[in-house]
């Protein structure tokens, strides 16, 4: 979302869990998708973390969402917070 951004610069290794999933939106489509459909704006998401529950499920829009927030770095404890609970269940 920067003018810097370049994918080949991108890590994608900054949280290296197999659980985390990381997306590279180069076009923003996804981006846009996820601020109008799920934080409810017209622009982009970007930068931002949302966590769904165990019974979350994905027909045409997510279910479930427990928690989010952004930018990922400035909410990392609120987020390591959230998945420590859900990780202790």
């Amino acid at each position: 979302m920067l003018w810097t951004d370049a994918r080949e610069e991108w890590n994608g290794t900054t949280m290296p869990n197999p659980r985390v999933k990381h997306f590279w939106d180069g076009n923003t489509v996804k981006g846009q998708w996820l601020a109008e459909q799920v934080d409810g704006y017209q622009g982009v998401a970007w930068d931002v973390y949302y966590h769904y529950g165990p019974d979350a499920t994905w027909e045409s829009f997510p279910s479930s969402l427990v928690g989010s927030g952004g930018t990922i770095y400035d909410e990392r404890e609120a987020l390591k917070a959230q998945m420590d609970s859900w990780l202790e269940k």
